[in-house]
């Protein structure tokens, strides 16, 4: 059975996220409900928590500064963000790899969530803090990439090119670096629509357009990112890049 914290500073939401964890999570007892952070950060020295459902834009604290009352070896419970931020900041969630709720939640959303809860319960608090810069800072974004033993926090800036390889994707960095991360190309072009930096100019890859050195129209027309490495584009997709590429350079 796992403890849960609920804070949020709306009564209403604390009561109603009790009652779906309650009817729909039959392996989770909430065993206190907080007002503010203060009152939070008491409650989880006292109950010592495996999940904390955290609202983020509260009176007095943002929910993000829960980690700054805590040392990193007493972070021995994972959070479940709970926010009513719009899309574009949402994309800051799903850049970091942190599992969160929309307001207002739906019952397959918090399914989904306490399915992730279970796969990363030994998240640490750098992913945390990647979620803190990437929502503070909107030019400057790092993407969570998940390798069989270890979670890399890589600026996009650093990334050259996604490559397809079957179900998997390699992620090739400026350091010539090769991440391969378990999941298709697919999901890397849904994470990534909200980012101007990144376009899929074929199948088999997404390119950062500040990388792109040269577009060759010869041989069927390929690109050469960082001078060095040579990617096809599909025919129907040539305009449309050239195009990006004009109105990044503007």
């Amino acid at each position: 059975m796992y403890k849960a914290i609920i804070i949020d500073d709306e009564e209403m939401a604390r009561t109603l996220l009790q009652g779906m964890v309650a009817e729909y999570c039959n392996n989770v007892e909430t065993v206190e409900l907080c007002k503010d952070l203060p009152t939070g950060v008491k409650a989880i020295r006292k109950h010592k928590p495996d999940i904390v459902f955290l609202d983020i834009e509260m009176p007095g604290h943002s929910g993000l500064e829960l980690l700054d009352f805590f040392d990193e070896n007493e972070i021995n419970f994972s959070i479940i963000f709970v926010t009513a931020y719009n899309r574009y900041a949402i994309q800051a969630f799903k850049l970091s790899a942190v599992d969160y709720l929309l307001k207002p939640i739906e019952v397959e959303d918090l399914k989904n969530a306490m399915i992730l809860f279970e796969r990363n319960k030994n998240r640490n608090k750098a992913t945390y803090s990647v979620l803190k810069e990437n929502l503070k800072n909107s030019s400057s974004k790092k993407i969570a990439l998940n390798t069989l033993n270890t979670t890399s926090f890589i600026e996009t800036s650093d990334i050259l090119f996604f490559q397809a390889d079957g179900s998997y994707t390699k992620v090739i960095l400026k350091d010539n670096k090769t991440l391969t991360i378990s999941k298709g190309l697919k999901s890397f072009e849904t994470l990534l629509e909200d980012n101007s930096e990144f376009f899929r100019c074929h199948k088999s890859f997404i390119v950062n357009l500040t990388h792109i050195s040269d577009y060759v129209k010869s041989n069927g027309g390929y690109l050469v990112i960082d001078k060095t490495h040579e990617i096809g584009i599909s025919s129907d997709k040539t305009d449309q890049l050239l195009k990006r590429i004009a109105q990044s350079v503007e």
